[in-house]
Formats: C-alpha cells, structure tokens, sequence
C-alpha cells in the first residue's frame, strides 16, 4: 500500500472519530427523513445508451456502486444497470443497498477499505460556517479533504446539470465531487379535495383556515391528518413546514439561534411550539403511532383522512395506492399571514460521486455519463418523483403539475444549515419539537419544552 494511501486512511479514520465523539446525540436524523424508503412505484424503463464499439476487446471490470434504500430509485437503478450492462458488455455493476440512515457511515467504511467505486451520496449540506465556533465539518467535506472523492470538475456530463445545483450540492472550494440528481420538497401537505368539497371547503391558506378545516371534517366524522408516526421522524418533518412559516428565512434562523438574535424561547418561537404540539396531539389521528412511513399513502387513499403531511417522495406511493384519487400539494399554512405559506422548503438530495482511489476510472466516469444522458435522467426524475436538476428536465406527472406553482419559491430548509453546537443537549434543536409531544414522546406543555430547547442549546453554545 502506497504510503499516500496509509496516511490519507488514517487520516479520515481519526476525522470520523472526531466526528462520533463529538455529534453522537446530534440530530442528523434529519437528512435521513427527507429520503426514507416510500412505498414501491412504477418505474419507466432508461433509453439503451449506444453499444459501445469493441467492446468485446476491453478487459473485464466490476464496478461497485453503492445507493440508500429507496424502492423507486432502487428499482430504476435495477433496470438502469441492465441497459448499463447490455451497451457495455465488458463491465458489471455491483449494486449495494443500505438503508438511507446508515448510507454515511457506509460510505465511510467502504471509501477508506478502498472496495467501491460509486457512491450514491446526498446532496453536500450543513457546512460548518463562520459563527459557528467549534464546529464539526460535515462528513461529505472530511471525505474531500481526506482525499477519498474524486474531482470530477471539468467532466461533459456535469453541464447537463444547473449550475446553482452544482455549486450548492456538490461542490467545495471551487471543484466539483458530485452531481446531484434532484431536489424534494418536506415542507407541503397532500390535499384530499374530495373530502373538502364534500364539506364545502377550500384548501386552507392560513393557520387559522387549517384549524377551521380540521374541526369540520372531523365534525363530519372523518380525520384531519395522517402520517407514518411509528417510524418517528415523519411526525416532525411533517411540520417542517408549519417551521417554514414561521421563520421564512431557515438560514438566517440557524445563525440567529447560533448567535443568540433568536431563541427557542421567545414570544414567537413559543408560538410555534404551541402549534405544533395542536399538530402533533389535535390534527393527526389517533392509532399514527402504530402506523409506518410506508403505510401512510395507503392509508390515507382510504379518502376520509383531509391531509397528509409530508415530502413529494410519497406521491409515487400514493398514486400507487389509488389511481383515482384526487389530490394537490401545497404548502403548509403554519402562519396567519398567507403571504408567509408561499414557499415549499427542501433539500438535495441523492447525488454520485466517484471514489478516488477507484481502480476503474474510465468505467465509473461512463457510468455517470449514460446516468446523465437527458432521456435516462427524464426517466430517472419521473420514476422517483424529484424536483429535476437538470435544467432540460420536467417533472411531467401529477406532483410535477401540483407543485409547479410554488417552484418560484422553492427554499433550501433549516436542517440543510443546521449545525448543534458542541455539548449541546438532547432538546436543541427545536425543529423537531413535534416529535417531542404525547403521544410521541413525553413533553405535554410547549412553554416547558420551548425553555429546555433554549437552555439545550445555550448549554451548547457556553461551552464553545
């Protein structure tokens, strides 16, 4: 082994060391929830690249590639790595699945072992910033500065992606190391509009609306809200959006929380925290506790349940489930003013990235090019239902048409900067606070758990 190899494996083992030691009760769960596995849908079959030309001359090579679940996704790659396969007889793909939650440290592991060659990689987020004192850098840039991802900059197939994609989710310090594949939306609700017009409603725009709606179609003997409660973390992304509205500006949010100019507990964050425990406790159903991510497009396409809220990644799920039921997205109206419910905040996210120590450069870069073709990626974006990335891309389904309008509006959300400082506590990062709430978990008064935010993260922040 090279002794450049040695000293760069030791050196990421000690960084993502560093990293345990330091974020082990952190809340990265966060990116996690904007990817879990939906439920499985239709997939469209990838065009056949070109077959490439004496192929049969070149010597034989396993390309290993690594994906977090996602049933749609994994099915398209399946399909993909076939026609893959078929125009590039000499190589075989070595498809690797681990679910979304363990996709880093996975990562990690097989980057520094030297045994992948593509890794499917989530969109580059929480950057460790200025005012952030003591902060850890994100895994995606200790991977970069151990030398363990390749510097794709310059490569033909990362124009067929928009520039602010590239420079936003794959890039550092000027090169680029992946290409991401789309961007999704956690922050709207699915809207049932049979059951609205049934009890003579419109699709709420505000706060107040929200609530009204919910009592009316509960009073009619049907549910406000669904969502995949037992697996957790579907109860506080679905009110990332009730967060959005009431601090717009999600990154200007986490560094006023950094620096003390907001709080978890001032007047209008203790506002937040009583409307999402009215979320969490009044809106959703009783019996989400028991009930997964997966089985929620199912139950709610049982149509006596108003809303569902949660990402875009669940509509394949949904349309699965019942084809004929009639559904928008929007955003969800945390605040009184309409003007504040405009925006649908998101994230990056799957992305490639190649390793760079991979023993096959030539085929890995090929991969990515056909992945990039226009028809395979169109293809790609239908299948799994992202907001597209490449700029000659449409989202030509039902979502693509529903949330066409909010696009104009589209914002990259809280978790994607957020950083907890250092010794912070369990309770810091209030944008989970839904979860946080009976029956989830143990808090019952919002202003208690607004002031253990606060004292949480100001722990944090004293000891930096």
């Amino acid at each position: 082994m090279k002794k450049t190899t040695i000293w760069r494996l030791c050196a990421v083992l000690l960084a993502f060391g560093l990293i345990g030691a330091a974020c082990g009760s952190d809340d990265d769960g966060d990116s996690s929830a904007t990817t879990a596995a939906p439920a499985p849908a239709a997939t469209e079959a990838p065009a056949d690249p070109e077959p490439e030309p004496e192929a049969e001359m070149q010597e034989d090579v396993t390309l290993r590639v690594l994906v977090h679940q996602n049933p749609p996704m994994v099915e398209f790659m399946e399909a993909f790595n076939e026609s893959f396969e078929a125009s590039h007889p000499h190589i075989t793909i070595d498809l690797s699945v681990v679910e979304a939650g363990d996709l880093s440290i996975a990562t990690q592991t097989r980057l520094s072992a030297g045994d992948i060659d593509v890794v499917g990689i989530f969109g580059f987020s929480n950057a460790a910033q200025a005012y952030m004192s003591g902060a850890v850098p994100p895994n995606w840039q200790t991977l970069i500065e151990a030398g363990l991802l390749m510097d794709i900059t310059g490569q033909p197939f990362v124009d067929n992606y928009d520039e602010a994609t590239i420079a936003d989710a794959g890039s550092f310090e000027g090169k680029v190391y992946s290409i991401n594949l789309g961007r999704v939306s956690y922050s709207g609700m699915f809207v049932n509009k049979d059951l609205l017009a049934a009890n003579g409603l419109d699709v709420p725009t505000t706060w107040g609306e929200l609530v009204t709606a919910c009592e009316v179609v509960k009073a009619a003997g049907n549910e406000c809200m669904t969502v995949g409660g037992a697996d957790g973390w579907p109860v506080f992304v679905g009110a990332y959006g009730l967060l959005g509205a009431m601090y717009p500006d999600q990154e200007a949010l986490v560094e006023g929380l950094w620096t003390g100019d907001i709080t978890w507990d001032n007047d209008q964050s203790v506002e937040m925290f009583r409307r999402m425990q009215i979320y969490t406790s009044d809106m959703l159903e009783a019996g989400v506790t028991g009930l997964s991510h997966d089985a929620g497009p199912p139950r709610y396409a049982a149509g006596d349940v108003a809303f569902m809220p949660t990402g875009v990644w669940q509509a394949p799920a949904l349309e699965s489930a019942e084809p004929d039921f009639d559904w928008t997205y929007v955003p969800f109206p945390g605040s009184d003013n309409a003007e504040d419910n405009q925006y649908l905040f998101g994230k990056y996210d799957q992305g490639w990235a190649i390793a760079a120590d991979t023993p096959h450069p030539e085929a890995a870069l090929a991969y990515l090019e056909a992945f990039s073709a226009p028809d395979n990626y169109q293809a790609f974006a239908n299948a799994v239902g992202f907001i597209p990335t490449q700029p000659t891309a449409v989202l030509d389904t039902h979502l693509g048409r529903e949330v066409a309008p909010f696009l104009a509006n589209y914002r990259v959300g809280f978790e994607q900067y957020w950083v907890a400082p250092a010794g912070a506590g369990q309770w810091a990062n209030g944008s989970q606070a839904a979860a946080w709430f009976d029956p989830f978990n143990e808090w019952t008064d919002h202003v208690a758990l607004a002031a253990q935010a606060q004292a949480d993260l100001q722990a944090g922040l004293d000891a930096n």
